[in-house]
């Protein structure tokens, strides 16, 4: 008799944790569900010009050293570049795009 009692109250424990755990669960999913716009924005809006060019010259497997070689710059403009710590001249944002097989506009538009 008490083994049987004691048996009904561990069941029960068990199950208001598993209800409780599936609360827990539903909860996170809807505040996940609910931030998509918010992590959308974000990831929109974050991209600077510095982040598409080492984001497009990772793309084309290219390295710093190579794109500096082809525009005939130091891989430390480069770095500055994708580092914002300066902006490429217009002729280099062309010779970028060209490389990259893209335009300039392209470029730009992806930075905004």
């Amino acid at each position: 008799m008490r083994f049987s009692i004691l048996m009904t109250v561990v069941s029960l424990l068990i199950l208001a944790v598993g209800v409780y755990v599936l609360v827990l669960l539903i909860r996170a999913l809807r505040k996940y569900i609910r931030s998509e716009p918010v992590r959308k924005e974000k990831a929109a809006s974050a991209r600077s010009l510095g982040e598409v060019l080492k984001r497009r010259r990772t793309e084309c497997k290219m390295t710093q050293e190579f794109v500096a070689e082809a525009l005939g710059v130091s891989r430390q403009a480069v770095s500055k570049w994708e580092s914002g710590a300066s902006d490429p001249s217009t002729a280099n944002l062309i010779a970028l795009a060209k490389l990259f097989g893209t335009t300039p506009e392209e470029l730009l538009k992806e930075s905004q």
